[in-house]
């Protein structure tokens, strides 16, 4: 008989948000495969609770994880968890959860902390429907395309953030999306813990003059829906030309024309784009 797979959510901060039946879950499993063995060793002690560990992470997924399931196939039980949160959710755990699906070996959540839904649930943004993007791209024009992508997207956006690389995102946020509201939750749980409510302009401006520290939830308002558009294409196009040839950029002047019109701002660039070669012909 296969052993199981628990995944076993940890505190992001506080750790009396461990649950009891996390801590019964740990104490009994046979191993723990631990993102990094020091800071689980650390709750370990905390609960007085004395285990095997392996190390299961990035950047050893690839041969920890087929060890890790040739102990479950054999009938041990396995608590897995990350440094801080629910194993599997933006983490390298889902590798090893799809490969014990694969072979037939029972996965358990043991729920408790995330830190993408504790800031979903206190930015007072909708939350109904939303989007979760992890980290954005490090390199900024994989990022910016990234951002590119999700310009109409109208549900809620959240993103995980590190210190080192907020004021980089917060500015492309801003590039990409325009002013929408933001709030940014910085140390969820801990003893600093902030809720900034802002613009991105607002937390943009704040962030220059001040040192970002701490990791970052944003959680940032999705696309307002169109309006219905009293204005074609052609006229849109026709505006925008307009105030190409009074010296705007042809991004600021897409980017206001579509403001104004309700029209969407990729297929108007893409209009005015032709447009202007056709004129410049």
């Amino acid at each position: 008989m296969y052993g199981t797979l628990y995944l076993v959510a940890t505190p992001i901060g506080n750790l009396g948000d461990l649950s009891p039946r996390a801590a019964e879950t740990l104490k009994n499993a046979d191993f723990i495969a631990a993102e990094d063995t020091r800071v689980t060793m650390k709750l370990l002690n905390h609960l007085g609770v004395k285990k095997p560990m392996v190390s299961y992470h990035e950047h050893n997924k690839a041969g920890a994880g087929p060890a890790i399931l040739s102990r479950l196939l054999a009938g041990e039980s396995c608590a897995l968890a990350t440094d801080a949160g629910t194993p599997a959710i933006s983490d390298p755990g889902e590798d090893l959860v799809r490969l014990c699906g694969e072979n037939g070996v029972p996965v358990q959540a043991v729920p408790g902390c995330c830190a993408l839904i504790s800031a979903l649930a206190v930015s007072g943004l909708p939350t109904g429907r939303f989007v979760f993007e992890g980290f954005l791209p490090v390199n900024r024009a994989e990022r910016r395309e990234r951002l590119r992508c999700l310009l109409e997207e109208e549900r809620t956006l959240l993103f995980y953030e590190a210190p080192h690389r907020l004021r980089a995102t917060l500015d492309d946020l801003l590039d990409a999306f325009g002013d929408r509201p933001a709030v940014l939750c910085r140390e969820l749980t801990k003893l600093h813990e902030t809720v900034m409510r802002a613009t991105l302009a607002q937390a943009a401006a704040w962030y220059r003059e001040n040192e970002p520290r701490g990791e970052y939830v944003l959680v940032i308002a999705g696309a307002e829906k169109p309006a219905e558009c009293a204005v074609t294409l052609e006229q849109g196009t026709a505006m925008v030309l307009e105030r190409r040839e009074k010296g705007e950029r042809m991004k600021d002047a897409v980017r206001q024309v579509a403001a104004d019109t309700g029209l969407a701002r990729n297929v108007l660039y893409a209009a005015a784009l032709q447009a202007a070669r056709e004129s410049d012909c």
